[in-house]
């Protein structure tokens, strides 16, 4: 008989411990800890995804680095332009990308679409949570179909790689990762340990057998991946699928990446029959308005290496209430009263009884610090009650001593502003250093101090 132990796993961060703790000493976290069976020992059936009297004796030797040879990396493009992008010009071979989303935000939906679309590719689907009944309901809605597509509902990775022996797929889509357990260990599926195990059957097999494999994951409350922190540093590509369900737009942003950039970000919107890539978002982010409405100012932002124009709407009234309202919705809430402390410092505006609004339209979060030049301008009209013109835009950080500071990639913001027929453009005087403004037929308007942009405007 296999020898079987007992260990205690903290649920936040997959740390493990001999014995019971109150408050994890990895990640801090109070009441964590979950007893769980561990066996330690190999069966004599080892559920590899290839039988082991096949693997061949691997030997390991030093080498100097520059004996190694490289070769160019082969990559599976998709039909789906976004998603080639976060992973950084496709799919690589062998590699193993780790999917995290909100509960019905689009995930399965996603890669079912992007498995469909690939007609000449081999891929088996593997779902631990629907029925080949549901899933072929949500791909008669998608409208598409695909005679290289296949289904398996199972959840033992056992019986998973036996049939993908049989089957031989260049492309693997498991759903979801947290559904999944190994007969190597006795506790139940999701739990730390089943989740750490069978990502490592999965990344034997993709790394061994060089086919492409896609896990989608759950995340928890606070937004993060669940399961140990470990799954996240096994895989080599984790993307974050987000967005509000009350919006039709989703963003699928790279936390990390080992073949490509961790700055990219795809934009999808859902619609009645899938999801349809947004190839230019700038005019989605920003409201086709007839009048002048007071509060509102356009942002020239970067999302990785794409250029973004979006719409910040700002509300100042007086305040009612003894202590002042701050709220921003897509926008950090410090940031926001750190600007409105330098406005009452350096610009003598009197926000301390103000409540102050903010929102950023389309429903997207922007981290971009080039978007406080437009976060201000948006708080002087709506203080002042007086609308900004409709062709005009910003791109700028604001210092704590009023100063409009510099900001990178600023011919990319320019020329997207003149593509989108915009007319003028605030942004830092120390931003003139290498940039010939005469290539733009679009107005750029050099500031340096807050009181600057405000002699300009009103």
């Amino acid at each position: 008989m296999s020898k079987i132990r007992t260990a205690f796993f903290c649920q936040q961060c997959g740390y493990e411990s001999a014995k019971w703790n109150g408050k994890c000493p990895s990640c801090g976290e109070w009441n964590t800890f979950v007893e769980e069976r561990v066996q330690k020992d190999i069966p004599s059936k080892h559920p590899d995804w290839k039988n082991e009297e096949t693997t061949p004796a691997r030997t390991h030797k030093i080498i100097n680095l520059s004996e190694v040879t490289t070769t160019a990396e082969k990559r599976l493009l998709t039909p789906d332009n976004e998603l080639n992008r976060v992973l950084g010009g496709g799919i690589v071979a062998g590699s193993l990308v780790l999917v995290g989303g909100e509960p019905g935000i689009g995930k399965s939906t996603l890669f079912l679409q992007n498995a469909l679309q690939l007609k000449q590719i081999k891929t088996l689907y593997i779902s631990g949570e629907e029925s080949e009944q549901q899933i072929k309901m949500r791909a008669d809605r998608i409208q598409n179909s695909n005679e290289q597509f296949y289904l398996l509902t199972e959840t033992s990775t056992q019986t998973i790689f036996q049939e993908i022996k049989k089957l031989q797929p260049q492309l693997v889509i498991v759903d979801s990762i947290q559904t999944l357990h190994s007969p190597l260990i006795e506790s139940a599926p999701g739990s730390v340990s089943q989740i750490r195990e069978t990502a490592a059957e999965l990344q034997r097999f993709a790394k061994e057998s060089n086919t492409p494999v896609f896990l989608i994951g759950h995340i928890t409350k606070d937004g993060s991946i669940a399961g140990p922190k470990v799954l996240e540093h096994m895989v080599d590509t984790v993307l974050q699928f987000e967005g509000d369900q009350h919006y039709a737009y989703r963003i699928l942003r790279t936390i990390k990446n080992r073949f490509g950039s961790t700055a990219e970000l795809g934009i999808y919107e859902m619609t009645g029959t899938g999801l349809r890539q947004v190839t230019n978002p700038s005019e989605i982010l920003i409201s086709q308005r007839d009048d002048l409405l007071s509060g509102v100012a356009i942002s020239a932002t970067m999302e990785g290496l794409r250029p973004l124009l979006v719409e910040v709407q700002a509300l100042v009234t007086q305040s009612v209430y003894g202590t002042p309202q701050r709220t921003a919705t897509g926008f950090d809430l410090r940031r926001l009263q750190l600007l409105l402390a330098v406005l009452e410092k350096r610009g003598g505006f009197h926000f301390g009884v103000k409540d102050v609004f903010l929102n950023i339209a389309g429903g997207i979060k922007v981290e971009d610090p080039a978007i406080d030049l437009a976060v201000l301008c948006a708080l002087l009209s709506s203080y002042e009650d007086n609308a900004l013109p409709n062709k005009m835009c910003f791109a700028g950080e604001v210092g704590l001593s009023g100063e409009i500071r510099a900001v990178n990639r600023i011919d990319q913001r320019i020329a997207e502003a003149e593509k989108l027929g915009f007319e003028k453009i605030f942004i830092s005087r120390y931003n003139k250093k290498g940039i010939d403004f005469a290539k733009f037929n679009i107005e750029v308007v050099l500031v340096g101090r807050v009181e600057e942009v405000y002699q300009q405007l009103f």
